[in-house]
């Protein structure tokens, strides 16, 4: 007798070991067995019987819809031994409350969920008891807490009373709220049990046993959606910070094999959530408890809850920003630890869905990291993602832009050309190319073959950009114009440029951009009245267009108008207060109206704003050092010392050189920050010099050179305002020297040319005089100082003729000439 109750206790037990490893072929075995020796226990026999084939049917056939018609004909049998077993006799054998639960799932399955919510009722399982349950029981009452959730989505209470509505979902809350944690639990258990068997067995520590590892069961998508669910009902009902905090407390539990996947999905979730909703003064930072764990509702003890992670110096998010880097920064992590790197047909799926859930993050990270500026950051994420990425242009895209906004435009172009061969048919990236030939590298020519290559795609394969490409092919043959230095090449470029725009134009008569820039060849031709009519043209299109308000404010002056030019120009900085290039055309406007008193105000007031722009820029970010030279491409003017905007690319090579041999020299390091706003307040510092001369206080002058000098030593903009000053103090000779210095270093330095040209008037040189103004009136024919100095010149050479042509055409000239020179307005795309 002994030994058949020990052989039933040994076989009692054998069945519950298959189950919580959900071996059910084996289950149903056992039960014949246990059968066959103790007809007693029929109506637990039954209940494994019935649980085994739902089990096995339900691995080959989730629970799914497309799965109803199948479940419907595969399930009778479970169907009636988990029936008997939730009968009387399961009640005195003690399964029937999990027999309903189990028929609960069954009818779900099969599409039953009236039925299902019954057996639910019948079970009571709204007031079960919270207590510790063993790994089997575990994922029976989660499976039933969300399987009760699902039915109630599809069975919506029939009253239109409002309290029965609400009672209703707040019962479907609290269902896969209690399957959420009940999963998580489970989950741990199952690791738990994992980590016994390794430990027990050896097979973790390089044994030989040959008893295979215990398998870890998975989810299945009943708890799987329980799990998103909850935060999901909260955000549609508007019950953000609800939302937030069940999407904390989830990810704030200890992780489990079972839930890296689905960790990856959830950190994305609340990371959109916060970017998307949860911003501001909405945003509520989670807390810790002294120990270091997150705050959690009152229950935190239940034996039902998670066990979450504990311990000392945890990093709690302080703020929003730190909060959703933190959560996108773990998402790429385990995105990138889920991807997929052989490129074989076997795992194109696989592949493609990793890559989708990785893109999807990288995207959101582009979002928020562009936000809060840290590019450097997002650069270093999409560097990762390449190993990955083989082939996928979104990401190549992503990457080139990065390295645009870092300063490393050479890269860029390298990447997008790598973006075009990829996306053999798309023009946008085309574009994107010459955009940055035009702004960034200053180099024309290719800029042009990029436009010209979009041009060819959209023709073959129309997108929507014919009106485009025809614009950049216009403005790459206008800057090309205003570089050439032959007369013909540069009036063919112009007759180009012109009918490229006029295409632009006719395809898209409502683009402002267009009428901005045939404004602005009409103006650079000396056509002062069509530029002013197009300019008007423009504004009326896009009023806010500051470039072209700018231009306006020159062809005011151009036509002497300054009174008109300088209310607009009021007008304009109400508008872009912070806008230096306006309050640097204020400055030269007062000082030609109002005397160098009034323009050394507003220049005292440009280094206000840069300061209050970029002040915390220039202390916080010390990343950019190695790229001192990088941005100064896309800051000076390649025309005139008085643009804060893009020169020459050869001469910024040149300085580079040169600055770097005298880096390595002296004790010269660049300024810690991004270069661009160094470079802006160097030419702030060169205007208040210009301002002190035209006072006559040279060593106010000197002091604002100085200035300039300790940001940027050998720019050519600062040789040039030395000879300036050495001219005011009629140093001929050392004046002379700085601006040779200046024009060895930008050869179309018209400024430089202009003033060497006369240094060597003065000093008795005419024929090179002569020489240097006419390279001058080469490169700028719509100077009057060049043409001015060129007939002082020819008169000290008895040559009266050229000189009275040379004066005539100064006065020409002068009278269509702005106060500052027109390509002192920055390149625009927008």
């Amino acid at each position: 007798m002994t030994t058949k109750s020990n052989k039933g206790i040994r076989l009692e037990t054998d069945i519950e070991k298959c189950r919580e490893e959900g071996n059910w072929k084996k289950v149903i075995e056992l039960s014949d067995q246990l059968k066959m020796k103790n007809n007693l226990q029929g109506p637990l026999c039954n209940f494994l019987l019935g649980e085994g084939k739902l089990e096995i049917f339900l691995e080959e056939y989730p629970p799914l819809e497309c799965n109803i018609s199948k479940a419907k004909a595969g399930l009778i049998e479970a169907k009636k031994s988990l029936l008997i077993a939730a009968g009387e006799q399961g009640v005195k054998a003690g399964v029937s409350l999990d027999a309903h639960l189990l028929l609960g799932k069954l009818h779900y399955a099969m599409g039953h969920y009236e039925e299902s919510l019954k057996h639910y009722m019948d079970a009571d399982l709204h007031s079960l008891t919270e207590k510790s349950l063993p790994s089997r029981s575990l994922r029976i009452v989660a499976e039933s807490y969300a399987v009760k959730g699902l039915c109630l989505e599809k069975v919506p209470p029939s009253s239109t009373s409002k309290y029965k509505h609400v009672e209703w979902e707040e019962q479907m809350v609290k269902s896969f709220e209690l399957a959420g944690d009940l999963t998580l639990l489970y989950l741990q258990e199952q690791d738990k049990i994992q980590q016994q068997f390794v430990s027990n067995t050896g097979t973790g520590t390089g044994s030989h046993s040959p008893q295979p590892m215990a398998s870890v069961r998975p989810m299945g998508p009943i708890l799987e959606t329980a799990l998103q669910r909850a935060p999901l009902l909260h955000i549609l009902a508007g019950r953000l910070p609800a939302a937030v905090n069940k999407y904390r407390s989830m990810l704030s539990a200890e992780e489990s094999s079972g839930t890296h996947t689905l960790r990856l999905i959830l950190t994305r979730q609340l990371g959109e959530v916060l970017i998307r909703g949860f911003t501001g003064m909405k945003y509520t930072p989670p807390s810790a408890n002294g120990n270091g764990t997150l705050n959690r509702r009152s229950g935190n003890s239940s034996p039902w809850k998670p066990r979450v992670y504990s311990g000392h110096n945890l990093f709690i998010p302080r703020n929003e920003c730190e909060e959703i880097i933190l959560l996108l920064l773990i998402s790429e992590a385990m995105a990138g630890r889920e991807a997929v790197l052989s490129q074989s047909p076997e795992f194109k799926d696989v592949r493609l869905r990793a890559l989708t859930n990785a893109t999807a993050v990288y995207d959101l990270l582009t979002i928020t990291l562009v936000r809060w500026g840290q590019i450097s950051l997002l650069h270093e994420s999409l560097e990762r993602a390449l190993k990955f990425s083989y082939e996928e242009s979104h990401v190549w895209m992503q990457r080139a832009l990065c390295l645009e906004n870092m300063g490393r435009y050479i890269e860029a172009l390298a990447i997008i050309k790598e973006v075009v061969r990829m996306q053999s048919t798309k023009v946008m990236p085309c574009l994107l190319a010459a955009r940055m030939c035009y702004t960034h590298l200053n180099n024309i020519s290719e800029g042009i073959q990029w436009s010209e290559m979009a041009l060819q795609r959209e023709l073959s394969n129309p997108q929507g950009l014919l009106s485009r490409c025809h614009l950049y092919i216009g403005i790459g043959s206008h800057y090309a114009a205003l570089s050439s230095h032959l007369k013909t090449k540069k009036h063919s470029l112009n007759i180009s440029g012109f009918e490229s725009f006029n295409k632009a134009m006719q395809l898209d008569p409502n683009d402002h951009l267009v009428e901005y820039y045939l404004a602005i060849s009409y103006a650079c031709n000396g056509q002062t009245a069509e530029a002013v009519s197009h300019v008007k043209s423009s504004l009326k299109l896009c009023p806010e267009h500051a470039p072209s308000l700018h231009l306006m404010l020159l062809l005011l002056t151009a036509q002497r108008q300054y009174i008109e030019a300088h209310s607009l120009l009021q007008t304009a900085i109400s508008d872009f207060p912070d806008s230096l290039d306006l309050h640097y055309v204020k400055a030269h406007l007062e000082l030609h109206i109002q005397g160098p008193e009034v323009a050394l105000l507003t220049a005292k007031n440009m280094l206000v704003i840069w300061k209050n722009i970029y002040e915390d820029q220039t202390v916080v970010d010390n990343s950019d050092n190695k790229s001192v030279f990088q941005l100064y491409t896309s800051e000076m003017s390649d025309k005139d010392s008085s643009s804060l905007h893009a020169h020459s690319l050869a001469a910024s090579r040149v300085e580079q050189a040169l600055s770097e041999v005298a880096s390595s020299l002296s004790t010269f390091t660049p300024k810690p920050g991004p270069q661009r706003a160094w470079l802006l307040q160097l030419q702030i510092w060169l205007l208040l010099a210009e301002l002190y001369l035209s006072m006559d206080q040279i060593p106010s002058a000197a002091n604002c050179i100085q200035e300039a000098a300790s940001i940027y030593p050998l720019s050519h903009h600062i040789m040039f305002t030395r000879g300036l000053v050495h001219e005011q103090k009629r140093e001929f000779i050392e004046a002379r020297q700085c601006f040779q210095n200046a024009v060895s270093i930008n050869p179309s330095h018209i400024k430089s040319l202009q003033h060497l040209g006369l240094m060597y008037h003065y000093l008795g040189n005419q024929r090179m005089a002569e020489k240097v103004l006419r390279d001058a009136a080469r490169i700028d024919p719509h100077s009057p100082k060049t043409w001015y100095n060129l007939g002082k010149v020819l008169e000290s050479l008895c040559d009266y003729s050229r000189a009275s042509d040379c004066m005539a055409t100064a006065l020409q000239v002068e009278s269509v000439s702005p106060l500052l020179p027109y390509t002192s307005i920055p390149i625009t795309f927008e």
